[in-house]
């Protein structure tokens, strides 16, 4: 179980990074919805998850390189928004849970279906 403080920065960073993508120049990841915030090593390390259901399969890897290229700028951001001396190296990943919710959710309608005929 996580403790109440590696919880507490992982919903600060939840606020802070998108609003730190919405300063940027780039239209792909200014507006980036942004899932999950997962710290590891306590702020040493932090995986971002994103929700890239509105880019094809080969867009993906232009918009981690671009969030990559982005991490100085978000670094900075959140420093200053929050007064560490030290932020969180972060690793951007693309967050395939929603697709297999729906997927999940999709089969349940067919089972509900199939019950009522």
């Amino acid at each position: 179980m996580k403790s109440i403080n590696l919880q507490r920065t992982e919903s600060l960073l939840m606020e802070l990074i998108p609003e730190a993508l919405s300063t940027l120049s780039d239209d792909r990841i200014r507006s980036l919805p942004i899932t999950g915030v997962n710290c590891k090593n306590g702020k040493y390390d932090a995986i971002v998850y994103f929700d890239g259901s509105d880019f094809e399969d080969k867009e993906i890897a232009g918009v981690i390189s671009a969030l990559t290229k982005a991490t100085g700028r978000i670094k900075s951001y959140v420093l200053s928004a929050t007064g560490w001396y030290k932020c969180p190296n972060f690793k951007f990943v693309n967050d395939t849970s929603l697709e297999s919710s729906k997927s999940i959710e999709d089969l349940f309608r067919q089972i509900q279906n199939d019950k009522k005929s």
